[in-house]
């Protein structure tokens, strides 16, 4: 769906996207990582061809996007990061509206903004003013705008800017419910969504591709392992020496615990709590919790961008 070989651009010296070369397949789900200012909305900006590369190729569906920009942009939704909303309109009016901007005929028109309403569950606000909603509720509507002609490709620059935690989990699972109905790039400074939707992550830093891959290849690539933390109810011995035999556990670590309680942080080659889970009740003992450290992209993702700052 996207072919992107070393582009760049610059605006004025200085260099927004350097070189910067991957390919995201029809179907896939892929995030968009980066510091503010690694260049991933200028990089958004040329693949929905509002922008022209200083150099290098941008394809699109099998289009080059300086060869035809106009079907570039009907098969595409963009979102950029703030949404083009018309706040005096209602709901149903502006998505009509964006449907024939979109050329949709007038005859699928409605047909089509109910279906975007559907999709980001916005019909219970279809006839209210846009200037009315929240701001959840704005982001639906730039979605849904996005969506509207039923595009191959959904360029999404921060979504979920400025949401609230229930709204963000919502979010996600509007964006799980677009999955594999689109092709769609995310951009995203939330580290949880990206890890808990996309099928693998783009990390951008000054510019240029960092890492490309999913969380474990990146995470492997850095030397970074899986870090779980066990808790089980204080039983008998052997426990320590149980969980150090099982297949990817590289290291186990004793960690305080109230009296009762026995826990164990375990360093793994890979995610291995249903294999951790199995030996640990199939040996009798009673598992209280296993929980993955929340922490790992993160610490992968700081990694990847200090590593990068030292390399500019």
């Amino acid at each position: 769906m996207i072919q992107v070989q070393s582009l760049t651009k610059y605006f004025g010296e200085h260099a927004a996207v350097l070189n910067l070369s991957f390919n995201i397949q029809q179907g896939e789900l892929v995030g968009f990582l980066g510091l503010n200012g690694a260049g991933k909305t200028t990089t958004l900006r040329m693949l929905a061809s509002l922008l022209l590369p200083t150099a290098g190729t941008v394809t699109v569906d099998g289009i080059e996007v300086t060869q035809d920009p106009f079907a570039i942009r009907r098969r595409i939704g963009y979102l950029p990061d703030v949404p083009p909303l018309h706040p005096e309109m209602t709901v149903g009016d502006f998505l009509r509206f964006a449907a024939r901007l979109r050329e949709v005929p007038a005859k699928q028109a409605d047909a089509r903004v109910a279906e975007a309403e559907e999709k980001t569950a916005l019909r219970e606000v279809h006839d209210e003013p846009i200037a009315s909603l929240s701001h959840g509720y704005r982001q639906r509507a730039g979605i849904a705008q996005a969506l509207v002609h039923r595009p191959a490709l959904l360029l999404l620059d921060e979504p979920a800017a400025g949401l609230d935690p229930a709204q963000i989990v919502e979010m996600r699972g509007l964006l799980r419910g677009l999955k594999g109905q689109h092709t769609i790039l995310l951009s995203s400074h939330f580290l949880s969504e990206i890890e808990q939707v996309c099928d693998r992550m783009l990390v951008m830093h000054n510019g240029s591709l960092v890492a490309e891959g999913n969380e474990d290849t990146i995470a492997k690539a850095m030397g970074h392992k899986h870090v779980m933390k066990v808790e089980l109810a204080a039983k008998s011995a052997g426990v320590e020496a149980l969980l150090a035999a099982i297949p990817g556990v590289t290291g186990v670590t004793r960690l305080p615990a109230p009296d009762g309680v026995e826990a164990f942080e375990l360093a793994c080659e890979r995610d291995g709590r249903a294999e951790v889970a199995r030996t640990v009740v199939g040996a009798g003992h009673d598992l209280l919790s296993l929980q993955q450290d929340a922490a790992r992209l993160e610490s992968v993702f700081l990694a990847l961008t200090h590593q990068a700052r030292g390399k500019a």
